[in-house]
């Protein structure tokens, strides 16, 4: 892919059960945006807990990013594995991501061995990515949860404005 190794990539899980498996806490918000948008376009950044998570998943850092796809065949690959799977987007580092098993297969070719097929991506944005280490929550990338969704399960949003270190997969 080209990802720069300091650029964290986003653990997906097959439940909201796996977040206390690799957080230090799962903050009131994070607990109420999990129970009410999971599964579904939206990752969760939290604390990770110390060991439950590699320095190449973070990209150094000391959050994690959580998420609960919606797609049957992502759950079922979940589901088997028990084990949550850290994966970026299916395409070259800084290209649009894709949205169809030709899409992935076009942009990264002979680099992969194979390209799981469920059929096209019904959101085909990024999931939208919130900070749920800060109090109120902010919004770090946004994608297919649109943020008056978001702020109507935790209230007021802080600002989405993000500087300093990469804190969030896909906001380079």
């Amino acid at each position: 892919k080209g990802r720069p190794p300091g650029h964290p990539v986003i653990v997906h899980v097959a439940s909201s059960s796996a977040l206390q498996s690799v957080t230090v806490e799962v903050s009131p918000a994070a607990r109420a945006l999990a129970d009410s948008l999971w599964p579904g376009p939206l990752t969760l950044v939290l604390r990770r807990r110390p060991g439950a998570v590699v320095d190449e998943v973070t990209g150094g850092g000391d959050t994690v990013g959580i998420r609960v796809p919606d797609h049957p065949v992502a759950r079922a690959l979940l589901d088997a594995a028990g084990v949550g799977v850290a994966a970026p987007s299916a395409n070259r580092f800084g290209r649009v991501s894709p949205t169809t098993a030709a899409d992935v297969s076009a942009d990264l070719g002979d680099d992969v061995d194979l390209v799981l097929d469920g059929g096209p991506c019904r959101v085909g944005v990024e999931s939208t990515i919130v900070d749920c280490t800060v109090d109120p929550p902010r919004i770090l990338r946004h994608g297919g949860v649109a943020a008056d969704r978001i702020a109507s399960v935790v209230g007021a949003l802080g600002a989405d404005s993000v500087s300093g270190r990469v804190a969030a997969p896909g906001t380079l």
